[in-house]
């Protein structure tokens, strides 16, 4: 890696970094936020009509989901508050990721196949998209401070 925190090569950081923002696959972290946030949102809703209780806790995946894909799409209208709206998503991306891993580790044998699957997904949709986050914050703290060297 370089100094600000990109690919030595030119070939791999026009691929996955650009020198403006922070990307993965291609897609910056606001794209990253809707999609992580979509998928929450629709599997929380797909989980609630699956459920043969019809519990409200069923949408918990798209109680956090949302606002994750709502900041993200904010964040492209407003990028003059891009780093608030990023920085909120990754709280609940942390929330997500803590949430699902601590419901994960007090599952038994008589827990239901569709609410391990809830908060498995909540779990690797959070930590996933908190990783991004984070490295995304390492990487705009190496450009700042390339920045001004």
């Amino acid at each position: 890696m370089n100094n600000a925190g990109g690919f030595k090569s030119k070939r791999y950081r026009r691929e996955f970094m650009s020198d403006e923002s922070y990307t993965v696959a291609g897609r910056n972290m606001p794209e990253i936020s809707i999609a992580a946030g979509a998928t929450l949102s629709v599997w929380g809703i797909i989980a609630y009509f699956l459920s043969t209780s019809g519990s409200p806790t069923a949408l918990i995946p798209m109680i956090f989901g949302a606002p994750i894909a709502i900041l993200g799409l904010l964040s492209i209208r407003m990028p003059e508050k891009r780093k608030t709206f990023m920085h909120i998503s990754a709280m609940f991306g942390l929330l997500c990721a803590l949430g699902g891993g601590g419901m994960l580790s007090g599952i038994d044998s008589d827990t239901e196949t569709l609410k391990i699957a809830s908060f498995a997904i909540l779990f690797l949709v959070g930590a996933i998209y908190t990783y991004f986050c984070v490295q995304s914050f390492r990487w705009a703290r190496k450009q700042r401070e390339a920045a001004e060297a």
